[in-house]
């Protein structure tokens, strides 16, 4: 019985780091999807009803933030534990971790920004908007 024990030790001992590393990568892309699905409902948010939309890029607070011209009107993305805002590019290079804000206006081609994630294993990922399309994209930075 103790050595049956032991190995079943022996291999949840051998498989929780791989296992942690998944969860990881898991937060880390469920955290991309969520940053453009929220930067596109912004984008769509100004097209469709014809309203100016700002967003707020809190890397302090680790959130994303969007109001809209419309009363009342706010949401706000609180990134998963383990995923964190590393950069907001463009960077001020006076003060890089100052909250920034992006204003969509109707019928203008979306501002050039992006945001850049990381997971505690040290793994990026950018969520850029491109500004010809208007689509928010997920990029792998160094690929």
């Amino acid at each position: 019985m103790v050595v049956v024990v032991a190995l079943v030790a022996l291999i949840a001992g051998l498989a929780f780091p791989a296992l942690m590393s998944g969860i990881d990568s898991l937060r880390l892309n469920s955290a991309t999807t969520g940053v453009a699905s929220f930067v596109n409902s912004a984008l769509n948010r100004a097209e469709r009803r014809e309203e100016v939309v700002e967003i707020d890029i809190l890397k302090s607070e680790n959130a994303l933030v969007m109001r809209s011209t419309e009363p009342g009107f706010f949401r706000r993305l609180d990134l998963p534990d383990g995923v964190r805002i590393t950069h907001v590019l463009p960077e001020i290079p006076e003060n890089p971790d100052a909250p920034r804000a992006f204003f969509v206006y109707p019928g203008s081609a979306p501002p050039r920004f992006g945001v850049e994630l990381i997971n505690r294993r040290e793994v990026q990922k950018i969520v850029r908007v491109d500004p010809i399309t208007g689509v928010p994209r997920v990029e792998q930075p160094g690929s």
